[in-house]
């Protein structure tokens, strides 16, 4: 039989070590730690998990989570986390912990209780209660990160919805904060979970993959290793990191191929530390000085890859990830990455939030949670928006920084600056150059944006857009405009003010044709009964419809210009689309552009009518 109550014990006992070895060794945090402990385990002790296990072992890794991996010191939250289950799962209250441990306490307490079993209920709580405390977020990590670790006991199904959730939210989540070993980890076992056979296809042939190239990248390793100690004396560390299934299998996704065409799946790392090189040296050294060293002695003696070379010490990630990448052709004709880092750099993208300050963090992330909070039917495509952690630095014409996720469009730039950028974009300039609002950004790219008033947002601006403020502002913009009340026909793109006839459906909804379309006439020869008037298809303001005419006439000179300038003189309308091809002087022109009625295409065909030169017009 098992003896829990050993295992129990030295859970306990890992616990006090850690919360001694992190430095809280006064008489009153030591003592509300253990009152909690105590109120934890007796409370849970009729209870088991999944596994069979005492449930007050999760309780107990959870706290040790959050002290040993999380690196808190902090009195109040280690007793959260032994108490975090407290509320949800058994008859002790809020209120209770209040009175028995302060607000601190219950507070956390209360901000990762579930309140039902709707996840998005369970996401818009927690998101509402940060409330500028990071320590919320660290406790519902340091509890998802165990459960993950301990999810081979669940049912299957109960095994995906947890992966799910983890993949979707927690592991962005962690990213955003900075907690880089935190964020793979959850994604590697959310990975394991949701596609298992993927996974264990992925374990097996990085494991092949290492043994096929271990002898060649570490000779290299060792050769560059021995090249730099000629200068820095030993004082730099070197490894071979591999990537994570999860890794390679995003990057398959993004680049549509199949393992064997991944590049990169592993890469040479150099770590030193400040203090100990210019201790070793007798050299005073700024750390970036340092790695640009390492990177002009490796550069001088091997062939680099031409543009290979990143700067993340400059233009750190948004996650506050810090090193200098580039690749290098080996003496065996392959192509290796290098990364180059101080412990500092390293520990900062490791453990972002808590060793570079609470405050900080909380800044990048506040106004965004409050947003997600707040609005419910945006709340789950506005997490993964705006928590997913892939993110390119471009700048502004001033020279200041903007960090927006991959695949962000110069639209995502000018709704970050402002929304009423946003609304008016015309065109960008990147890097001085005419470039489509529509163009994805690259980092390090210098993006000016043009507004005119006269330009508002489309519908279709919204897939081209990957950010939650972008979104957010384009579907409120949207959703302002006058509502189409009908169904308009594909064929025949009946406009207010034209000849029309409606039909409408078994559930009401009555769709526009023109008098003439043949599919109307069809549709009153079958079912004459669904035929009903149409008499508010009248023109507005802000309502556009598009139109394509066909224009056919004898070349001249400024023939094309005079059209032109009988669409958009009068009007003000904007052409989209215009292709003009000429055979024996004849010309034939294609236009697409919109109107707001039927009399202002009739207008407009009239004028073009009347262009010595043309012989007919027609609508498409």
């Amino acid at each position: 039989m098992t003896d829990y109550k050993e295992m129990i014990d030295v859970a306990v006992e890992k616990l006090f070590t850690a919360v001694s070895e992190r430095g809280i060794r006064d008489d009153k945090s030591v003592a509300l730690i253990k009152d909690a402990y105590a109120l934890a385990e007796e409370a849970h002790r009729p209870q088991r998990r999944k596994s069979g296990l005492p449930y007050i072992l999760h309780p107990l890794a959870v706290s040790l989570i959050v002290v040993d991996e999380m690196r808190q010191r902090d009195a109040a939250i280690i007793c959260a986390a032994l108490l975090h289950d407290v509320v949800e799962d058994t008859d002790h209250t809020v209120e209770e912990i209040r009175e028995r441990f302060g607000d601190d306490v219950a507070f956390l307490v209360n901000a990762v209780t579930k309140p039902n079993k709707q996840q998005v209920d369970n996401f818009q709580h927690i998101l509402g209660s940060v409330n500028k405390d990071i320590r919320v977020l660290i406790l519902k990590l340091s509890d998802r990160l165990h459960n993950m670790r301990t999810l081979d006991s669940m049912k299957p199904q109960k095994q995906w919805k947890i992966a799910s959730e983890t993949q979707f939210f927690f592991a962005p989540l962690a990213g955003r904060l900075g907690l880089y070993k935190v964020k793979s980890e959850l994604e590697n076992l959310a990975f394991k979970f949701l596609n298992p056979k993927e996974y264990d296809f992925l374990v097996l042939q990085l494991e092949k993959d290492r043994e096929r190239t271990r002898e060649a990248v570490e000779a290299f390793m060792k050769e560059a290793a021995d090249l730099v100690s000629s200068v820095f004396d030993g004082a730099i560390h070197w490894d071979i990191r591999y990537r994570k299934p999860f890794s390679i299998w995003r990057e398959m996704q993004e680049r549509k191929c199949d393992f064997y065409h991944v590049p990169f799946k592993h890469y040479i790392r150099a770590v030193f530390n400040q203090d100990e090189v210019e201790m070793i040296t007798g050299h005073e050294f700024d750390e970036q000085d340092i790695v640009l060293k390492i990177y002009s002695i490796l550069g001088n003696k091997f062939r680099e890859q031409t543009g290979s070379f990143v700067n993340y010490i400059t233009q750190p990630k948004a996650n506050g990830y810090r090193s200098v990448h580039f690749k290098l052709l080996n003496p065996y004709g392959d192509i290796e990455e290098f990364h180059i880092s101080s412990d500092n750099m390293r520990e900062q993208s490791y453990f972002g939030c808590i060793v570079e300050g609470k405050e900080q963090w909380m800044k990048r992330l506040t106004s965004v949670l409050h947003e997600l909070s707040e609005n419910p039917e945006m709340l789950m495509p506005g997490i993964h928006d705006s928590l997913f952690n892939e993110d390119v630095t471009v700048f502004t014409p001033q020279g200041a920084t903007v960090t927006l996720p991959k695949g962000a469009t110069a639209l995502d730039f000018a709704y970050e600056i402002h929304s009423r950028l946003g609304h008016h974009a015309k065109f960008a300039r990147i890097n001085g150059r005419l470039a489509s609002v529509r163009t994805k950004l690259r980092r390090g790219d210098c993006i000016e944006i043009n507004a005119d008033e006269s330009v508002n947002p489309k519908a279709d601006w919204l897939d081209d857009v990957v950010t939650y403020k972008a979104k957010k502002a384009i579907g409120n913009y949207l959703r302002r405009l006058p509502v189409q009340k009908y169904k308009l026909c594909p064929c025949c793109k009946p406009l207010p003010g034209s000849e029309i006839i409606g039909f409408a459906d078994a559930q009401g909804q009555v769709t526009v044709h023109r008098r003439n379309c043949p599919e109307a006439i069809r549709i009153a020869s079958e079912n004459g009964q669904t035929i009903v008037a149409v008499e508010d298809f009248n023109p507005e303001p802000g309502m556009l419809y598009p139109i394509s005419i066909k224009i056919i006439g004898v070349d001249r000179p400024y023939l094309l210009r005079d059209i032109i300038d009988s669409i958009v003189k009068d009007n003000h309308l904007s052409m989209y689309s215009l292709t003009s091809e000429m055979d024996d002087e004849i010309v034939v022109c294609s236009i697409k552009y919109s109107v707001h009625s039927a009399d202002e295409l009739n207008r407009a065909v009239d004028r073009i009518m009347n262009i010595p030169g043309v012989e007919e017009v027609r609508q498409e």
